[in-house]
């Protein structure tokens, strides 16, 4: 099934797999994958999506790496999409190889993307979504304190730089709809609610991809195609692994996302 429909059948909560390895004991890798098998199991019911951040799973080394491909495949057999945070941004043959490692190899998943290289760093992308039946999530308006010294800057033609970015993605969701919705998605942090709502009117096609929902601050927010994202909140409650704190926890998010 293609990403954007699957998602949009299921319950708009975003898992973010974050692994640190201290919080996991004297085998931290074994634990994690144990740990993160045992929680998408517990959560496949309430998730709309499991994103992992490439980073934490690079940082554990080869092994590491190697564990974050072996998670993406066991959530995609617990029938969960898969949103790999990785923001790679690049040009041609570069690029080409991103969107082989992670779209076309996992089909029915997404990929983030940074845009800030312009259109030819961005049509690899598109295109291998086109091809695998996954989706783009495109940085726009990130959930950081920092991310307006450059998102917020003013335009001389008006507006600010994070919305001429959404401004060309709306077009080219147009070109990449599956059905009513597009594989051409956006990253808009869920700490600046206002964002949120500016990216939708100008990107009404699109799904949202919100971060920072819990530890950086952000705010549970309802509206169709809104994936709402919580990392260290929902895969540590607590401060640790606590796969019954999850469980309380992904309870609470649905029942603020519940109209």
């Amino acid at each position: 099934m293609e990403f954007v429909e699957e998602v949009l059948q299921r319950p708009p909560l975003v898992l973010g797999v974050d692994p640190r390895p201290e919080l996991h004991g004297k085998e931290p890798l074994a634990h994690i994958r144990r740990y993160t098998l045992e929680l998408m199991e517990a959560l496949a019911g309430r998730l709309c999506a499991v994103k992992f951040q490439a980073a934490f799973f690079e940082a554990l080394g080869p092994a590491g790496f190697a564990l974050m491909h072996e998670l993406i495949v066991a959530a995609r057999v617990l029938s969960l999409p898969v949103i790999v945070d990785a923001k790679r941004g690049d040009i041609g043959p570069t690029a080409e190889a991103y969107a082989r490692a992670y779209l076309e190899a996992y089909p029915g998943s997404a990929l983030t993307a940074n845009p800030y290289l312009g259109s030819d760093a961005l049509e690899p992308f598109f295109q291998a979504a086109q091809r695998s039946g996954g989706a783009v999530f495109v940085l726009v308006k990130t959930s950081n304190p920092g991310s307006g010294l450059f998102q917020d800057l003013p335009l001389a033609r008006g507006g600010a730089l994070y919305q001429a970015v959404a401004d060309y993605l709306a077009q080219e969701a147009e070109q990449q709809r599956v059905g009513d919705w597009s594989r051409v998605a956006a990253v808009v942090g869920a700490t600046y609610p206002e964002g949120v709502h500016e990216v939708r009117r100008r990107m009404p096609r699109s799904l949202l991809l919100l971060p920072g929902l819990g530890a950086q601050g952000g705010s549970a927010l309802r509206g169709p195609g809104l994936l709402n994202a919580a990392s260290r909140a929902l895969y540590y409650p607590e401060g640790r692994p606590h796969l019954e704190g999850a469980l309380r926890q992904a309870e609470a998010y649905l029942a603020a996302l519940n109209p």
